[in-house]
């Protein structure tokens, strides 16, 4: 009985609280990713055409970069799309693991355009080429401009949302590598050397890699079903505990249901009283306000040493 009333409560709870959560957003990230799928999407042939002009190595390989942040942002729509559809039978949950995999892609597609960008850094400095270097500080200046004012559609939801925040990085990382064309191409012009192109071009890569590994980190963590790093397990672990009448504790389960919502379960043994439904109310309120956690399940026991839990021994 008390399982069956945990439950369905919890689930009541979370259901509203998931539509209520979303309501806001899809106007506002579909817009930003519509304008800056489409403006990347046309600077990118922009920047072949007067790379290959200009004879430019570094420009080609931006426009390689940018590239990879349409398709980049083509999957991180694609995944907060998937995030607003309705459950069904066989995905009771929807489909809001997409929005992991997205993830994991576009750090994935931010590590393997970092590792272009340094083969054709160290191919250039090995042979210098010469370029024109007004063309590529005009056609980077351009790029700075784009990145950096797409990136900004997309400040907002990046600490809630790791797929929004994998867009933003890409932006904001292909900006930083158009200042660095900018820069070198400016120096060149004024002393001629050729070796500052792909010395700039190696630095850049080492700061897109360091911001990168977080978001690797993370993403593959949820895809294993890590507690998120936005959640205090200690504080949810000693706030549970701490619920008058629980004597015992065990089978607590934090994992991530999406980039943005975060699932619980736990088993709480009360072997003198049972939860109210008022009670149920206040434990699901702080979980979800103090610890970021939206989708709880609660099972109450007993806790008699002639019927034991099963899972206390497995867990």
């Amino acid at each position: 009985m008390a399982h069956n009333h945990s439950h369905d409560h919890s689930h009541a709870q979370t259901h509203n609280h998931s539509h209520g959560d979303h309501s806001h957003a899809p106007a506002t990230f579909n817009t930003a990713f519509a304008t800056s799928t489409l403006l990347n999407f046309a600077f990118v042939i922009i920047e072949v055409v007067y790379a290959i002009s200009a004879n430019s190595m570094s420009l080609l390989a931006d426009a390689g970069h940018n590239l990879a942040d349409v398709l980049g942002l083509l999957m991180a729509w694609g995944a907060s799309w998937l995030l607003k559809r309705e459950t069904s039978e066989k995905y009771s949950y929807g489909y809001k693991k997409t929005t992991i995999l997205s993830a994991l892609a576009n750090a994935l597609l931010l590590v393997a355009t970092s590792a272009i960008i340094i083969y054709e850094s160290i191919n250039k400095l090995i042979h210098p080429v010469i370029i024109n270097e007004w063309i590529v500080m005009i056609v980077a200046f351009i790029g700075i401009l784009i990145n950096g004012g797409t990136a900004l559609m997309f400040m907002r939801g990046k600490d809630d949302d790791l797929n929004i925040k994998g867009a933003y990085l890409h932006l904001a990382y292909d900006a930083l590598i158009s200042v660095g064309v900018v820069i070198a191409a400016a120096i060149m012009l004024w002393t001629k050397w050729l070796w500052l192109d792909p010395i700039v071009g190696i630095v850049i890569v080492v700061v897109i890699l360091t911001g990168t590994i977080g978001l690797l980190r993370d993403s593959v963590n949820l895809i294993l079903g890590a507690v998120p790093h936005s959640v205090n397990l200690a504080g949810v672990r000693n706030y549970l505990s701490n619920i008058d009448g629980v004597k015992e504790m065990h089978d607590l389960h934090i994992w991530g249901l999406s980039t943005r919502e975060t699932a619980l379960t736990v088993h709480l043994v009360m072997p003198d009283r049972m939860l109210s439904d008022a009670e149920y109310e206040q434990i699901h309120h702080a979980l979800e306000h103090d610890y970021n956690v939206h989708h709880i399940t609660i099972q109450v026991e007993k806790g008699h040493a002639e019927n034991p839990c099963r899972t206390e021994i497995v867990c």
